[in-house]
């Protein structure tokens, strides 16, 4: 007879859904590729309808499945937002920093899915932070303070990310899951005009429990 010493212990697997919305090349697709398969493509390809990754991560004796769904940003697709929000413990708001309306859009984005989903935790994610340190020093300060209005406003998270050059994209995930489970991260913040925008710690953090 076997000891108990020999026995294994079956690792937990789990399943998350993570939604990831906005508008039409704001790099939704790009950072989901970048994320699981460390791949950069510079060339736009449309997402028609929704697209969808897989990545197996490991958390301690949990083995945990992301399910990444990205929602073509078309209007022709918002009848699909369902399938990309209404399962996901998280949501990724995207938006591009070089192009203002995209922000705008964003107020949408989060009062449709949030209807649908309204335990998610939000993160509102600036993206292609390489060409938006290019730009006039005082569009970004306004860019940033509205980003910053907006993370109080929707009680969520704020990260400056470029997938071409690979900034905060890891972090972010990292952010997504201690949110999640209620870890402590030790990631320091960055909250300087200029740099790439890294906001958590204050946010975000009562979505699950429904309060």
């Amino acid at each position: 007879m076997s000891s108990d010493k020999n026995k294994v212990n079956p690792r937990e697997e789990i399943q998350l859904q993570i939604g990831i919305i906005g508008d039409a090349q704001v790099g939704k697709t790009s950072l989901m590729v970048k994320y699981v398969q460390d791949i950069y493509n510079k060339e736009y390809t449309q997402t028609l309808g929704v697209n969808f990754l897989k990545k197996r991560i490991r958390l301690r004796s949990t083995d945990i499945t992301l399910s990444l769904m990205d929602l073509g940003g078309q209007r022709e697709f918002i009848n699909m937002l369902p399938l990309a929000t209404m399962d996901s413990y998280c949501i990724l708001l995207l938006f591009d920093l070089t192009r203002p309306e995209t922000l705008k859009s964003v107020r949408e984005w989060y009062r449709q899915a949030f209807g649908l989903n309204k335990n998610a935790i939000p993160i509102l994610v600036g993206t292609k932070y390489d060409l938006f340190i290019e730009l006039d020093q005082d569009y970004q300060e306004e860019i940033s303070r509205t980003c910053l209005k907006y993370a109080q406003i929707m009680d969520s998270p704020v990260i400056f990310s470029s997938s071409a050059y690979s900034i905060n994209i890891q972090i972010l995930f990292k952010i997504i899951i201690a949110k999640i489970f209620n870890l402590r991260l030790t990631i320091s913040e960055i909250s300087d005009i200029g740099d790439p925008l890294l906001i958590y710690k204050e946010f975000g953090n009562t979505h699950l429990n429904g309060s």
